[in-house]
C-alpha cells in the first residue's frame, strides 16, 4: 500500500528526529565500548564486582522503562506527551556522563559505591530521556512504511554518535590525559555531554506529534498509585533473574556467595508463580481491571510484541557482547589499542550506511525476512572472526564490518516493528499505550546490554583476568577471541527460530493500517 502524502516526513524532520539517537549513544555506546573496561582497568574494581554491577543495575533499571513509559503517555503539555522529556532530561543526562567516567580516589569499597551511585544515575537519567524519544516515533506518522524509513533515519543518527564517542574516545582520552586515564576520560565525556544537550535542543525543535492516542480514563495520581500495587508483577521475577545471574558472576573472593543451583531453583518457582498470577490477571473481565491493569494486559496478550521483546534481547546480546569485548580485544589479543577506536568507527560507517537502507530492502522483501536474513549472514561472519590469527588486521576489518552491515539492520528493524505491535494493539483492543510498547525498546537495550557486558566479563573471569595485574591477561585472550566470535552468533543463530513464527508480515500490516486509517476516519 503506497504512503499518502499526510502521512510522509520531511528530511528535516527525519533528521532532526535522527539527533536525538545521536545524542542518546553518545551515552549507550559510549557505556557499552568504555564503560567495562574503565571500571577494571582504570577505577580498578574486579571483574566479578563490575560484572554483578552491570546487571544488577541494567536489569532493575528496566523497570523504570516500563514506568517511564506509562507516565509518558499520561504526559499532557502543549508540546505533547514525549518532546518535552527529551528536553527537560537531556541537561541530568549529560551531567552523570561526565560522573560516570570520573575515578576518584577513594577506598577500593568507596569506588564501587561510587560506581553504583553514577551508573544508576545515568541509566535512570537515560530511561527519561530515551523512553519519550523512542514513543515520538509511533506518533509522528501513522504510516507503518514511513515509520521503517524513520527507524532508518533515527539508528543512522545513533550510529553517528556512536562513531562520535566510540572512534573519538581513545585519542581525545590520550589528548586530555597525556597518560592519566582518568583525567582524560573524565575531561572527553564533558565534551559530549555538552554535544549531547544541544543534540537534544534540535530534536525537540524540529519535530512534531501528529497522532492523537485514546485518553486514558482516570487521575495520573490514582493511575500512578495503582502501578506501584502492580509492579511485583515485574520487580520479583526480574530480582529472581537477576539473583540467579548474580551467583553465577561472584568471583572465588566474594565473602557471601550464593549457590548458582539454589537460586536456579528459586528463580524457576518465582517464574512459574508470576506465570500463574499473571494469568489470573489477563482472565478477569476488563470491569473488574484498572487503566494501568489493561494496559499490562494488553501487553502480555500481544504475542507480536513478546515476540519482539524476545527478539530484542537476543541480538542485543549479539551485538552487545561484540561492542563489550572489542577494547578488551585489540588492548590484550592484538596489543594495538590506539585501534580500537579505527575498528569502531568503521563498524560505524557501515553502521550508519545499512540503516539508511534498510527502509528500502523492508519495502522490497519485508521485515521479517530480512531480519532472518541478517541474523544468518552477520552470525556466520561473525563466528569466521575465530579463524583469524592476531596478525591478520586487515581480515578483522573486513570480516566486522561485512557482519555489521547486516547486524546494523536488527536494531531498527526491531524499533520499527514496535510500532507495528502497537498498531495491532489498537487493531485489536482499541486502546494505543504508545510510550509503554516502546518502552521495551530502553527496556531490551538496558536487560540485553547488562546480561552482554556481564557475561563479557563472567567469561574473562572465568579465564583469570584482572585488569591491574598484567599477569592474568594472556590467559584469558582465548575467552576475549570466543567473545569476538562463537559466543555472540549463537544468539543470533537462536533469534532465527524465534521469527520463523512471528506473524506481522507486511502483508497483514498494511490491512490493520488500512483498517486503522477507516476507524480513525470516523471518529473525526
Amino acid at each position: 500500500m503506497a504512503t499518502s502524502s499526510a502521512s510522509k516526513l520531511s528530511i528535516l524532520e527525519k533528521s532532526g528526529y535522527a539527533m536525538g539517537d545521536a545524542a542518546a549513544n553518545l551515552v549507550w555506546r559510549g557505556a557499552l565500548a568504555y564503560l567495562a573496561v574503565f571500571y577494571t582497568d582504570t577505577l580498578g574494581i574486579t571483574a566479578a564486582a563490575a560484572a554483578a554491577l552491570l546487571l544488577l543495575v541494567r536489569v532493575s533499571d528496566g523497570i523504570t522503562d516500563i514506568i517511564m513509559g506509562m507516565i509518558a503517555d499520561r504526559t499532557q503539555t502543549k508540546y505533547g506527551k514525549f518532546r518535552p522529556w527529551i528536553l527537560w532530561s537531556a541537561p541530568v543526562l549529560g551531567l552523570f556522563m561526565v560522573l560516570a567516567f570520573t575515578a576518584p580516589n577513594i577506598s577500593p569499597e568507596m569506588k564501587l559505591l561510587w560506581a553504583y551511585f553514577t551508573y544508576i544515575g545515568l541509566t535512570l537519567a537515560y530511561t527519561v530521556n530515551n523512553v519519550p524519544y523512542s514513543a515520538l516515533m509511533g506518533v509522528m506518522t501513522s504510516s507503518h512504511e514511513e515509520r521503517s524509513v524513520l527507524s532508518g533515519y533515527r539508528f543512522a543518527g545513533a550510529f553517528l554518535g556512536g562513531a562520535l564517542v566510540m572512534a573519538g574516545t581513545p585519542y581525545l582520552v590520550e589528548y586530555f590525559g597525556q597518560g592519566d586515564e582518568a583525567k582524560g576520560y573524565q575531561q572527553t565525556m564533558y565534551v559530549f555531554a555538552v554535544l549531547l544537550v544541544a543534540l537534544c535542543v534540535i530534536t525537540f525543535a524540529t519535530t512534531k506529534e501528529r497522532i492523537v492516542p485514546t485518553a486514558n480514563s482516570g487521575s495520573f495520581k490514582k493511575e500512578f498509585k495503582d502501578l506501584l500495587f502492580n509492579l511485583p508483577f515485574i520487580i520479583v521475577p526480574l530480582l529472581s533473574i537477576s539473583l540467579f545471574f548474580f551467583s553465577l558472576t561472584q568471583g572465588s573472593d566474594a565473602t557471601y556467595k550464593l549457590n548458582p543451583w539454589y537460586m536456579g531453583v528459586f528463580c524457576a518457582v518465582v517464574l512459574a508463580a508470576t506465570g500463574y498470577l499473571i494469568r489470573k490477571l489477563i482472565n478477569r473481565p476488563d470491569t473488574d481491571t484498572t487503566p494501568s491493569q489493561r494496559d499490562l494486559i494488553d501487553l502480555l496478550t500481544n504475542k507480536p510484541w513478546l515476540m519482539i521483546l524476545g527478539l530484542g534481547f537476543l541480538t542485543m546480546l549479539f551485538n552487545g557482547i561484540k561492542y563489550v569485548v572489542i577494547a578488551y580485544y585489540f588492548k590484550h589479543y592484538l596489543h594495538q589499542p590506539t585501534l580500537t577506536g579505527m575498528y569502531f568507527l568503521a563498524l560505524l560507517i557501515t553502521s550508519i550506511f545499512a540503516a539508511f537502507v534498510c527502509g528500502y530492502f523492508t519495502r522490497l522483501v519485508g521485515k521479517k525476512t530480512l531480519f532472518i536474513a541478517s541474523l544468518i549472514i552477520s552470525g556466520v561472519l561473525t563466528g569466521c572472526i575465530s579463524f583469524l590469527h592476531s596478525e591478520n588486521v586487515t581480515g578483522l576489518f573486513v570480516l566486522g564490518c561485512a557482519a555489521e552491515f547486516f547486524a546494523a539492520f536488527m536494531p531498527v528493524l526491531t524499533f520499527s516493528m514496535l510500532g507495528d505491535a502497537a498498531d495491532y494493539s489498537e487493531w485489536k483492543h482499541g486502546r494505543r499505550a504508545t510510550g509503554l510498547f516502546y518502552s521495551a525498546g530502553s527496556f531490551i537495550q538496558k536487560t540485553g546490554g547488562g546480561f552482554a557486558g556481564a557475561l563479557v566479563l563472567l567469561v574473562l573471569g572465568g579465564y583469570g583476568y584482572v585488569g591491574t595485574d598484567p599477569s592474568t591477561i594472556a590467559q584469558a585472550t582465548d575467552g576475549m577471541v570466543m567473545l569476538m566470535s562463537w559466543i555472540p552468533a549463537v544468539f543470533a543463530f537462536v533469534a532465527v527460530f524465534l521469527l520463523i513464527v512471528y506473524p506481522l508480515n507486511s502483508q497483514r500490516m498494511s490491512e490493520i493500517e488500512t483498517d486503522l486509517e477507516a476507524r480513525r476516519a470516523q471518529s473525526v
